[in-house]
């Protein structure tokens, strides 16, 4: 009977370290790929436009499809940042619900 409980408890610690799927409603960015490529670093590179404004965003996994997709700002805190330091870090949500996480790199005009 223990061995049972213990079965049980590790079942559902398993699902709860799994997480919640994405809520569809959190993501309010409307994000536009124009261009995806990998670097000679090997990490994904990706030309956006969010709220109208042009961004450079790096992450790992493969390229990206061009198009509309949906997404939000994910809390990036960096010690001793400045005024005019800029930061972010996006979380794309992508139809199958699942996610990925980009690293602002760059901003053009």
């Amino acid at each position: 009977m223990k061995k049972m409980a213990l079965v049980v408890l590790l079942l559902f610690s398993a699902l709860a370290w799994a997480g919640a799927e994405p809520n569809p409603a959190d993501y309010n960015l409307n994000l536009h790929v124009s261009s995806s490529r990998l670097n000679d670093r090997g990490l994904v590179r990706l030309k956006v436009i969010i709220d109208g404004k042009n961004y450079e965003l790096e992450g790992s996994d493969a390229p990206l499809a061009l198009g509309d997709y949906k997404a939000k700002t994910v809390e990036f805190r960096v010690k001793g940042a400045h005024s005019y330091d800029v930061y972010g870090k996006y979380e794309i949500l992508f139809s199958d619900k699942k996610t990925r996480t980009y690293i602002l790199v760059g901003v053009m005009e």
